[in-house]
C-alpha cells in the first residue's frame, strides 16, 4: 500500500506553493482581507514580525531581529503584519522601540527587541514586549530552543530569538569593542564600544545573524580632540543578503550602527549620526549617533507574511 502527501482529498494542498505575501513598509502594524479559495481546508504560514528600532546614547545598542514562525493553520479572513520600530529622532538620550507582531490564523511572530542605553545590552531577537523591560536574555524559547543568555560586557548567546551582545565598560586604553549580538533564527542587537582616551580606538558590535539579522551598535569617545577612528558595528546577515555597515568617526564622538537583514532584502549603512534601517522582513535597526547633525536609531524593517497552500 502506497500514500501520498499530496493526495488528502482537499485537507493538504495540491502542490503546495506561495500563493499570496503580505509586507508592511508603514509605521503602524496593518491587517489586510485575506481572500482564500472554496475548498482549502488548511494553509501554511510563514510569519514574521517587524524589527526593533535601535537607540540614541552615547552607548547605544542595536534593535534586535523580529520573530520567526512558520506552520500550517486554518484559512483566516485577515492578517495582521507588524511594523518596524520606527527609530528614535533628537540628541536626547532614547530607547528604540520595539517592533510589531505579526499573526495569520494560528501562527504569531512577535516583533524584534528594542535598542538599549546607558551601559545596557543590545535588542533581543523577536518577541520583547517593552523597550525598558528588555534585559540580557531573551524572552521567548521556541520548540525546545535553549533560552539565550550574555552578560553585560560579553556577546549575546546562540538561540531561536538571540540575545544582545552586552556594552562593556569605558576604558582609558586600548581598542574597545561592543559585544556581538547573538545569532540564531532572528539575530540580537549590538552591544556598543566605548573608549575614554583620545588616543583609544572603540568599535560597535556587530548584530547577530540567522534568518533575520540583528542591528550594528554605535560606538563613542568621550575624550575632547581625540584622533582615533571610531566605527558603527555592521548589522547582522540574514535571508535577505548583508548587514548595513556602521558609519565612521574621526571628528565626532560616536559612529552608528547598520542595519540588519530582514528575510527579504539587506540592511543598510549608517550614515553620520543616522543608524541604518534594518531590511524588509524584520531586520533590527543599527544604533544611532547624539552627538552627530542629524542623530537618530535606525529603524527596524517591517514584518511579512507569506502563505502557501
Amino acid at each position: 500500500m502506497s500514500a501520498s502527501i499530496y493526495g488528502n482529498s482537499g485537507d493538504t494542498p495540491l502542490g503546495l506553493r506561495l500563493q499570496q505575501t503580505f509586507t508592511n513598509t508603514t509605521t503602524t502594524s496593518q491587517t489586510y482581507s485575506v481572500v482564500i479559495p472554496a475548498g482549502i481546508k488548511r494553509v501554511y504560514a510563514i510569519v514574521i514580525g517587524g524589527g526593533g528600532s535601535g537607540s540614541v546614547d552615547t552607548r547605544s545598542t542595536g534593535g534586535g531581529a523580529g520573530g520567526y514562525s512558520a506552520g500550517w493553520t486554518y484559512p483566516a479572513n485577515t492578517v495582521t503584519v507588524g511594523a518596524g520600530g520606527v527609530g528614535p529622532t533628537g540628541s536626547a538620550t532614547a530607547y528604540g522601540v520595539v517592533g510589531g507582531s505579526s499573526i495569520y490564523g494560528m501562527v504569531f511572530a512577535g516583533g524584534g527587541g528594542a535598542g538599549q542605553v546607558s551601559n545596557s545590552t543590545g535588542g533581543v531577537g523577536g518577541g520583547a514586549t517593552s523597550p525598558v523591560t528588555v534585559t540580557a536574555t531573551s524572552t521567548i524559547s521556541y520548540t525546545g530552543a535553549p533560552t539565550s543568555t550574555s552578560g553585560v560586557n560579553s556577546n549575546g548567546s546562540v538561540g531561536y530569538a538571540a540575545s544582545g551582545g552586552g556594552s562593556p565598560s569605558p576604558f582609558s586604553g586600548g581598542t574597545s569593542v561592543g559585544g556581538a549580538g547573538g545569532s540564531g533564527v532572528s539575530g540580537g542587537g549590538g552591544g556598543a564600544g566605548a573608549t575614554t582616551a583620545s588616543g583609544s580606538f572603540a568599535t560597535g558590535g556587530v548584530g547577530g545573524s540567522g534568518l533575520i539579522g540583528g542591528g550594528g551598535g554605535g560606538a563613542y569617545n568621550s575624550a575632547a580632540g581625540f584622533t582615533a577612528t571610531l566605527t558603527g558595528g555592521a548589522g547582522g546577515t540574514g535571508n535577505g543578503g548583508n548587514g548595513g555597515l556602521g558609519s565612521a568617526s574621526t571628528a565626532g564622538f560616536e559612529a552608528a550602527g547598520g542595519g540588519g537583514a530582514g528575510f527579504i532584502s539587506a540592511g543598510s549603512n549608517g550614515v553620520g549620526g543616522t543608524g541604518g534601517d534594518g531590511g524588509l522582513g524584520g531586520g533590527g535597526g543599527g544604533a544611532g549617533n547624539p552627538s552627530a547633525i542629524s542623530p537618530k536609531g535606525g529603524n527596524g524593517g517591517g514584518g511579512v507574511v507569506f502563505l502557501y497552500y
